[in-house]
């Protein structure tokens, strides 16, 4: 094979690379805007704020995570998880004797005439419900970050790509027309 024509395969192929590339870092940093998006009109829609400095988050298992949001809105990914962890699963933990759900209900299923039991289970299941949708918008918020890292990688492996096809280009216009490429096999000899 000749030298130029190997030069400009390698080089086109790698202008292929980077369209490829350049495509996915569009796509990926579709992906992170609209996630974040809906993630922070989503949490702004539930319109729930974290309680203000003072008594409420006094709590040593509560302070050192939400002191940093105090009276703020809950919009984003990290905050959701904050409030979650460390707001709504203390809260739960303290009402319920540290019993999760599937036991507080099959305690209130075993005295179907406690209501004082079936109201914990009521609020303990709201409780979780709550929790839970909130470490869903964390988790599609780190998500949408881990896309927008993807698509800078993928942008500086397109700009890479150019740059090395550019390079190839370059090197073929340079390659003697006549020059083949080095693979060339030398005969062994047979040991007699």
């Amino acid at each position: 094979m000749r030298r130029r024509t190997f030069d400009g395969l390698m080089a086109t192929a790698g202008l292929v690379l980077a369209a490829v590339l350049l495509v996915a870092g569009g796509l990926l940093s579709f992906a992170h805007t609209f996630v974040s998006d809906q993630v922070r009109e989503q949490l702004v829609a539930q319109k729930i704020f974290f309680p203000p400095a003072g008594e409420a988050i006094a709590d040593p298992a509560i302070k050192p995570y939400l002191s940093q949001y105090a009276g703020q809105q809950l919009t984003t990914g990290p905050q959701a998880k904050a409030y979650a962890d460390h707001f709504i699963a203390v809260h739960i933990k303290e009402m319920s004797g540290d019993r999760s759900y599937s036991e507080l209900s099959a305690a209130s299923r075993a005295a179907p005439n406690d209501t004082e039991l079936a109201g914990l289970v009521n609020t303990v299941f709201k409780g979780e419900t709550l929790r839970g949708l909130l470490l869903n918008a964390y988790a599609f918020d780190t998500m949408g970050r881990i896309a927008l890292y993807a698509s800078f990688a993928a942008f500086i492996g397109a700009g890479a790509m150019l740059f090395l096809a550019l390079l190839g280009f370059a090197h073929r216009r340079r390659t003697d027309p006549a020059a083949e490429l080095g693979f060339h096999r030398t005969p062994v000899a047979a040991n007699a």
